[in-house]
């Protein structure tokens, strides 16, 4: 990977700067509003919170945690519980192409495994098939846990996979809720901090 493909990763999963929000009210973020319920994952899940990521003076996405009301809002039980829960991803700029956000995942996922993305290279690739064309500014992105069934994958409003298993739920929402996050300050914002 060069140095301009490391820059583009980093600029998908943001290094930098995030807003939070208040948790169950809906947000405007980044000129976005992020709802304050989701109907999704057979449930009506209740915004937590919600952060803008920027890269310097770029905004590149907001991003909205939904879970059940009352839901323990601790990361790890999050990342690992058979729970309903969700997160949206709204692109609000053109840097954030399909290729560039599928590479930000790929090394999202290794962090969230540690290095060890083999148990779900299967739901990696299946993601990979449900992304679709071009994404740009106005792109959005839900996925969402439903127990027992899987991960439902949204693109643009249409559900496009769903890819089964727990251990793909942990990898995919460890991306931003994990003991390494993307960024530790996105994650604080996606808690409601």
């Amino acid at each position: 990977m060069n140095s301009f493909q490391r820059a583009s990763c980093a600029v998908c999963l943001g290094i930098g700067l995030v807003s939070s929000a208040a948790t169950a009210q809906a947000a405007t973020v980044g000129g976005v509003e992020i709802e304050e319920t989701l109907d999704t994952a057979g449930a009506t899940l209740v915004l937590q919170g919600a952060g803008l990521r920027k890269r310097l003076f770029i905004k590149l996405y907001a991003a909205g945690l939904y879970l059940p009301e009352g839901s323990p809002t601790q990361a790890t039980w999050l990342v690992d519980s058979d729970e309903p829960i969700a997160i949206t991803l709204d692109i609000v700029s053109d840097l954030v192409t399909r290729d560039k956000m599928l590479e930000a995942l790929n090394d999202g996922f290794a962090a969230s495994t540690g290095g060890d993305t083999s148990p779900v290279a299967a739901g990696m690739e299946q993601l990979e098939n449900a992304m679709g064309g071009a994404m740009a500014a106005g792109s959005t992105m839900t996925f969402a846990y439903e127990p027992g069934v899987g991960t439902h994958v949204e693109r643009d409003g249409e559900r496009v996979a769903t890819i089964e298993g727990l251990d793909f739920k942990r990898a995919l929402f460890g991306i931003w809720l994990s003991d390494q996050p993307v960024a530790a300050s996105l994650k604080t914002a996606l808690l409601g901090g």
